[in-house]
């Protein structure tokens, strides 16, 4: 049987290991988060439908769990790659987890007794988390982690678990093994750009400053304020919100030149949500142009519009706070008006970045970067497959690109791998 390793279980790589996995192809998925589903997992909705994103994702994360020739490897992070196509020696690290994972069924009773309280990376900060955790609830694997970085060693979820399952500190430890694989794909996805770097912005600065993922996740039911949109300096409901749009996106001061793909229709998307929940908050969006490209994106963009949402062309100045408000000095370049524009909140859309940890790989294995230092495909007629044969691309490591797009990658590249495997070729 042929086997294939896929870097990244976000839902491109998802995608491609399914696909594999159905044609007789054994695939192991090396995902470095303790569950698969990357950023995908940490949205609300999607758009343009504003369906729920974790019933289009949670279906597929199952079903890669459940295939038998699916292998998924979570807390894992590949260290390096040798060989060559068609033997590819892979060498990964997994970090401890301390649970038994083969006795752990992740009913959570070991967290509802942790007394620990720390940050929860998972909702981008706004929301905490304990010593003892899962990600979030639909989590795939449905494993806890132990995290001793912040444990105290009370041992409350040793004694309340009634599997055995949960381990200490000396019981576990780092492992790091070598895979053997015919092909592999790199699915590794992206970072999301700094607000910081933007300080005009005043983010982190000023409290109801955010970016567009924080605020993914504070209008998500399952998320820190379940659901509940609110200003973080007082904990009220904003009665004006403001959306900053290409923040490290187009940004020819930050060499960041490249339209990050998604942000545009991301902001219409949140903008409406906003509206649907609280019909008498008023919402702006200050944009450079508007890009909805997609099937139904601008139809999309017409209904909100209808919905209220205003549209202005500017890029703000630098923000200031006040007693009760933010202002935002801007001028509408379609009009030459200039005004100060008042928010209780204030949305940055932030753009995509390449994943450093991806660029390492690419770099030690002389794969072709493009100039914005994404993975760069052999030719546009070959968009999955990378400048070293038997490696190939998918998902947001190879550009900006959103779901649909994502997934139908995750497909070419399966495909892509499915071919070399199979009938050979150089790449």
């Amino acid at each position: 049987m042929k086997e294939c390793i896929v870097v990244g279980g976000g839902v491109a790589g998802i995608q491609a290991a399914v696909n594999l996995a159905d044609n007789g192809v054994k695939v192991t998925i090396v995902e470095r988060e303790p569950s698969i589903g990357g950023h995908m997992a940490m949205l609300d909705k999607t758009f343009p439908t504003n369906d729920c994103s974790l019933c289009i994702l949670s279906p597929k994360m199952t079903e890669a769990a459940r295939h038998p020739n699916v292998t998924i490897l979570t807390m894992t992070e590949v260290k390096k790659i040798s060989g060559s196509a068609g033997n590819f020696t892979v060498t990964v690290t997994k970090q401890p987890r301390y649970i038994k994972e083969e006795d752990c069924v992740g009913c959570g009773r070991c967290i509802s007794v942790c007394p620990v309280e720390v940050y929860n990376r998972f909702d981008a900060g706004l929301g905490v988390r304990h010593a003892i955790y899962k990600p979030y609830a639909q989590a795939v694997p449905n494993l806890v982690v132990r995290d001793f970085k912040h444990c105290i060693n009370c041992n409350l979820c040793e004694d309340i678990c009634g599997k055995h399952a949960v381990l200490k500190q000396d019981e576990d430890s780092e492992k790091t093994f070598d895979l053997h694989a015919d092909a592999i794909i790199i699915a590794t996805g992206y970072t999301l750009f700094d607000a910081q770097k933007k300080s005009r912005f005043g983010y982190l600065k000023y409290a109801d400053v955010i970016t567009s993922i924080e605020f993914e996740r504070m209008i998500n039911a399952g998320g820190p304020t379940c659901g509940s949109l609110r200003r973080l300096s007082d904990g009220t409901t904003p009665k004006s919100v403001v959306f900053v749009q290409c923040v490290g996106s187009r940004d020819v001061s930050l060499h960041r030149n490249y339209c990050s793909c998604v942000c545009c229709m991301y902001a219409l998307k949140n903008a409406m949500l906003i509206r649907e929940h609280y019909p008498d908050t008023e919402v702006a969006i200050l944009y450079n142009d508007l890009r909805a490209y997609g099937k139904g994106y601008e139809e999309y963009y017409e209904r909100a519009k209808e919905a209220g949402i205003v549209f202005i062309r500017a890029f703000p100045g630098d923000v200031e706070e006040t007693k009760d408000h933010l202002i935002l000095p801007i001028e509408n370049t379609e009009t030459g008006e200039c005004m100060n524009l008042t928010a209780d909140l204030v949305i940055l859309s932030v753009g995509m970045s390449p994943e450093p940890n991806t660029v390492r790989l690419a770099e030690e294995l002389n794969i072709k970067l493009n100039c914005d230092s994404f993975l760069n495909a052999e030719s546009m007629f070959a968009p999955a497959k990378s400048s070293v044969p038997g490696i190939f691309i998918a998902g947001t490591a190879l550009a900006p690109k959103d779901i649909p797009d994502s997934v139908i990658s995750g497909g070419a590249a399966a495909s892509s791998a499915y071919i070399f495997m199979n009938f050979g070729g150089s790449n």
